[in-house]
């Protein structure tokens, strides 16, 4: 199996990601400054608020599927682990939204079907993390990435949740979609077995962006698997939805229609 070069080997050291032992809450410094993994940056994020509604939409959803919720942090129990998602209302990328959630729930359900176990792993979108570290912890080599303001507390989330607990170290670098795709990954060196991406389409104006990067990660003869989880909000996720499947060799995996998720597995067109 060929790594991409941004993965890590389990013995490698990072000293960037080293912090004080203690529960999540209990060192403040730590709390408000988290440690940067390779390409994250504190850089200012952007000040500007979701819709309220999408605020709701997950509040609604950690009240349903996580351990608990209070202000700023979520607490899921997934693959055996308390994961602590720190997040806040700032921008998309700092909520963890309900394709994330019925994504990770269903890949430790399904482990046989897609197992992650040693597997090269890129999330594009990941947010808060919480994909990412559930692949990390079914034992797979991951690559999360965002944009660049988002990276802080994705990097920070990977860190607390993963340290101790991985076959291998998660990294994290800023992607963004549609832009210098070959020179930041090339399709020579870069090759993952799976793309993860969970509610990555909503109310934005990049999904053409979206969907040329899912087949730079996805080509024909790459044997590269997408995995794609979505809640159904607008009706531009459908337009977006047919497009997708006539891109790719598609499988609706489940449909969750309580909460109006669909799970897709998905190949290249040969």
């Amino acid at each position: 199996m060929e790594i991409p070069s941004t993965v890590k080997q389990p013995d490698q050291e990072d000293p960037k990601k080293e912090r004080t032992d203690g529960e999540p809450g209990e060192n403040k410094e730590e709390d408000e400054r988290p440690q940067v993994m390779e390409n994250g940056t504190q850089d200012e994020r952007k000040q500007w608020f979701p819709n309220p509604n999408m605020v709701s939409d997950c509040k609604q959803m950690a009240r349903e599927s996580s351990v608990s919720y209070t202000l700023g942090k979520e607490f899921f129990l997934i693959a055996g682990h308390e994961i602590c998602i720190r997040e806040s209302l700032d921008s998309y990328g700092a909520l963890v939204w309900p394709g994330a959630v019925a994504l990770s729930q269903f890949l430790e359900n399904n482990r046989q079907q897609v197992n992650l176990l040693d597997k090269a792993v890129l999330e594009i979108g990941a947010g808060t993390g919480l994909l990412s570290i559930v692949a990390s912890l079914l034992g797979a080599w991951v690559t999360a990435t965002d944009l660049p303001e988002i990276l802080p507390n994705l990097t920070f989330n990977l860190s607390w949740n993963s340290k101790g607990r991985c076959r291998y170290t998660p990294q994290v670098t800023a992607l963004t979609w549609g832009h210098d795709l070959e020179k930041d990954f090339p399709s020579t060196s870069c090759h993952y077995d799976y793309v993860l991406a969970a509610d990555v389409v909503y109310h934005h104006n990049y999904l053409e962006e979206l969907l040329a990067t899912m087949h730079h990660f996805c080509k024909p003869g790459s044997g590269t698997t997408l995995m794609w989880a979505n809640k159904v909000r607008f009706q531009s996720d459908l337009k977006f939805t047919e497009r997708f499947k006539s891109c790719f060799d598609t499988t609706l995996m489940t449909e969750q229609k309580e909460g109006d998720v669909m799970i897709f597995k998905a190949t290249a067109r040969e």
